[in-house]
């Protein structure tokens, strides 16, 4: 049977930086892996930041858009009967920053999932500098995601105070609280550390970390909220011009609730830059391939505000 790998975490966690650190150390122990992307955004750029797993052994599968929840699930779960005839021995879900994850695991009861599949590891990616409190949605989101999590990994440890996974951890127990699941994370379930100090023997807990089984007081959250996300297109910045934008538009009030700005500038024929920013961190790097588009992902975001930092911005639907 296929072992399918569960990665969860809040935007601008570091889901997708962990996912190619994990993708590689299976890929190691001579696993077959697929990576499947699920998300409800029209353009997804996550999967543009995992092309580098390509050239390692790596395939990458995309689920996007949809005209509705029920239609995205037919989609995923479609997908992955497809992938399930493809001889992979390990597949590792990367889903959207909303997301049910009582409806990953009911999906792998169901014929014919349920002949291919087990569940393997869920892993959740949980930022030591992330900026609290949430609002009431997203606190709902961030102790969802985490309550079955057979591991909790923080990111950004070296970039933070000593302190800020224990400020974390009593946060998600307290969110968890909220919506009336009987688990505490405990410190035995965490993993802190700068991850390039992760070594085989933490990689391994993580891959056999498993799930946990806890119930929680459900929200209609997937279907009555999204995050916003705006798209700005074929802009021609620069790095630094970008850099620049995105750092004044985290930090301007106006704009909105940024969560994440991600995305790309540069061109074909010359390469790319890759740009990653959230509240205390912006990271860019040179990449191979990429696409001139970068998106701003938040609540309540103030488009007139944004139009001014980046131009205005592109009409993209989801089909």
């Amino acid at each position: 049977m296929i072992t399918i790998d569960l990665i969860t975490g809040f935007l601008g966690s570091g889901k997708t930086t962990f996912l190619k650190k994990y993708v590689r150390y299976l890929l190691s122990q001579k696993e077959n892996v697929c990576v499947l992307e699920n998300d409800y955004g029209a353009v997804n750029v996550d999967m543009m930041l995992l092309s580098d797993l390509y050239d390692e052994g790596c395939d990458v599968e995309m689920v996007a858009g949809g005209c509705d929840s029920d239609c995205h699930r037919r989609r995923f779960k479609s997908k992955l009967i497809e992938m399930g005839m493809l001889g992979y021995t390990r597949v590792v879900v990367e889903p959207s920053g909303v997301f049910d994850v009582d409806e990953f695991y009911d999906s792998l009861q169901e014929e014919p999932l349920n002949r291919w599949y087990r569940a393997g590891s869920q892993i959740t990616i949980a930022d030591a500098g992330l900026a609290l409190p949430l609002s009431d949605t997203s606190r709902y989101v961030f102790a969802s995601e985490a309550a079955n999590a057979g591991r909790i990994v923080i990111s950004k440890v070296q970039q933070n105070p000593a302190d800020s996974s224990d400020r974390i951890i009593a946060y998600l127990n307290e969110s968890l609280a909220a919506i009336s699941c009987d688990r505490r994370i405990t410190r035995d379930d965490v993993i802190s550390k700068d991850w390039s100090e992760l070594s085989d023997k933490d990689m391994q807990l993580i891959e056999n970390a498993g799930y946990r089984d806890y119930s929680f007081e459900k929200q209609q959250v997937l279907d009555e909220h999204r995050y916003e996300s705006l798209y700005f297109m074929e802009k021609g910045f620069s790095a630094d011009d970008l850099k620049e934008k995105a750092r004044t538009a985290i930090d301007d009030p106006a704009c909105g609730g940024i969560i994440r700005i991600k995305g790309f500038c540069g061109d074909r024929g010359r390469g790319f830059t890759e740009i990653n920013v959230t509240k205390d961190d912006l990271t860019v790097r040179p990449v191979k391939d990429g696409q001139d588009i970068v998106i701003v992902i938040g609540e309540g975001l103030r488009k007139e505000r944004l139009a001014q930092i980046f131009g205005e911005p592109a009409e993209i639907h989801a089909d």
